[in-house]
């Protein structure tokens, strides 16, 4: 059984890396991708790994409409920009955010209660006070960035939401059978996942002020420790509406950093 593993994964190996990111353009964005060849678990475990690269395009369509809109009022560039990144997205991340506000909330500290809500395509009270909490702190962060001609850092927002995922998949059980998180759980690797984690904030350190770097290293851990704090204490593990929920916390929190850091 273990030849047979070993013969799949070095079958998943020989997959060329670009259909891995192509894996994850289709299902992170609304881009129109075709992915060539079979799809394979394997493929899709490797796709995680791309997630960060999503991210960094992400950020670069953010800063070229932003870039193009300059001379336009900074409110209107900043609700732009944001109907842009929800669209992109296909709001999928803002959807695992409002599904864990009624899960969490609703469920009254029971496990089952809340995993049912998380599945529950209806929105809540509490969905709707996330989001819109959420989205207006966004906003005002954003305003703040594109005013003070600080929109490059974008390239780095959305990348860095992405990467938090990989320490995610790391340190916590995925908790729902037959989910996607399961399959990305099983077959990613954590070596290149690790190294990835080391990496990219290394990387981007040239081009950040130190102090910018060091704001967002504070929050995006404090807000993966909690998400991750508050999905173990609830459900034991995590699934993909807490992924997406961390994602967009993960967001909100760097931006309101770095808005912040440039009001100061």
């Amino acid at each position: 059984m273990n030849e047979e593993m070993n013969g799949e994964q070095n079958s998943g190996g020989e997959k060329p890396h670009w259909q891995a990111l192509l894996v994850a353009l289709q299902f992170l964005t609304v881009v129109p991708v075709r992915v060539p060849g079979e799809i394979t678990a394997e493929s899709r475990g490797r796709s995680l790994l791309w997630y960060p690269a999503v991210g960094l395009l992400l950020g670069l369509a953010l800063v070229v409409v932003a870039k193009l809109l300059a001379s336009a009022p900074s409110l209107l560039v900043t609700v732009v920009v944001l109907t842009l990144w929800v669209l992109l997205t296909g709001a999928l991340h803002l959807d695992g955010l409002a599904d864990c506000a009624d899960a969490l909330l609703g469920g009254l500290g029971d496990r089952e209660k809340t995993l049912r809500l998380l599945k529950d395509p209806l929105c809540g009270s509490s969905a709707v006070i996330a989001l819109v909490l959420v989205l207006l702190l966004k906003v005002a962060a954003l305003s703040v960035l594109l005013a003070y001609d600080y929109g490059l850092w974008l390239l780095a927002v959305p990348l860095l939401a992405r990467l938090s995922l990989l320490w995610l998949f790391m340190t916590t059980d995925y908790v729902r059978p037959q989910g996607l998180g399961e399959v990305l759980a099983q077959h990613f690797s954590r070596h290149l996942a690790q190294a990835l984690l080391v990496a990219l904030p290394l990387l981007l350190l040239p081009f950040l002020p130190l102090t910018l770097w060091l704001l967002w290293l504070v929050v995006g851990v404090f807000i993966c420790w909690s998400v991750r704090r508050a999905s173990l204490k609830r459900l034991g593990g995590f699934t993909g509406d807490c992924a997406g929920a961390q994602i967009e916390l993960v967001e909100a929190g760097l931006l309101l950093a770095a808005a912040c850091l440039v009001g100061g």
